[in-house]
């Protein structure tokens, strides 16, 4: 798989973003980056150009499961994947969430969201996290009949990686920002140019963060990537969980 083709997703507002590595000078040297509302869409057109072997997607992959004593208030449901990354990346750690359990995030509405996973897994849901059910939901439903490998990754630690450090400033500033970039060039990633469609469709952080995927995607196909938790943990849903970096 060493000329394995990879493609990096990011959620954006208004769909998903992908990014494929250039396969070198023969193709200018610069990212290609698709667009699509669905995230399957947006695989088939990045197939479209050469298929992809590796998805790497920012959005978690395995759901929680309930914690096995719901009338203790002290019982928690967190996945490792999520407890680890955080640990990891030190003042960035607000940047992962915890990944709600699966009744939660098929509640109405956030409030009885919260209700269902406090009583569930013993805390809260971030609105964050409540926000990308829908998004969340349909990575699950599409992972598993992808014919491809997925592997859930966490943007924030996949730049941490690649900078030897958490980075110091969010990627919403312009520091930020254009440090996450150049961390992506000096690596193989490079987001010039408009982009196209999708540069007009996405934010600067989610080009930004697809990008960081697609790098981590390399990394799975040279043998580099490694699991957080090592092994993956496996939930009733039958997904094997962990954030790649």
């Amino acid at each position: 798989m060493k000329d394995a083709r990879v493609l990096g997703v990011d959620a954006c507002r208004a769909g998903w973003i992908g990014v494929v590595p250039s396969a070198g000078p023969g193709d200018g040297g610069a990212a290609r980056a698709y667009f699509a509302p669905r995230v399957a869409d947006l695989v088939a057109l990045a197939d479209a150009d050469g298929e992809v072997a590796v998805v790497a997607v920012d959005m978690p992959i395995g759901l929680p499961d309930p914690y096995p004593d719901s009338d203790d208030p002290q019982g928690r449901t967190r996945r490792r994947a999520d407890v680890l990354a955080r640990a990891e990346l030190g003042p960035r750690w607000r940047s992962v969430f915890m990944t709600p359990v699966r009744a939660a995030l098929e509640a109405d509405d956030y409030a009885s969201a919260v209700a269902v996973n406090r009583r569930l897994a013993g805390e809260g849901v971030s609105r964050q996290a409540f926000g990308l059910k829908e998004k969340l939901l349909e990575v699950e439903r599409w992972v598993r009949e992808a014919g491809r490998r997925v592997v859930e990754v966490h943007p924030e630690l996949s730049f941490a990686r690649l900078a030897g450090a958490p980075l110091p400033h969010p990627k919403t500033t312009w520091a930020g920002a254009e440090r996450r970039r150049e961390l992506l060039a000096a690596a193989g990633v490079v987001l010039a140019g408009d982009l196209g469609r999708a540069g007009a469709m996405a934010g600067v952080d989610d080009v930004l963060d697809a990008g960081a995927a697609a790098w981590t995607a390399l990394r799975v196909v040279s043998g580099e990537a490694r699991p957080l938790p090592d092994p993956p943990e496996v939930f009733s849903d039958g997904i094997p969980c962990a954030i790649w970096a």
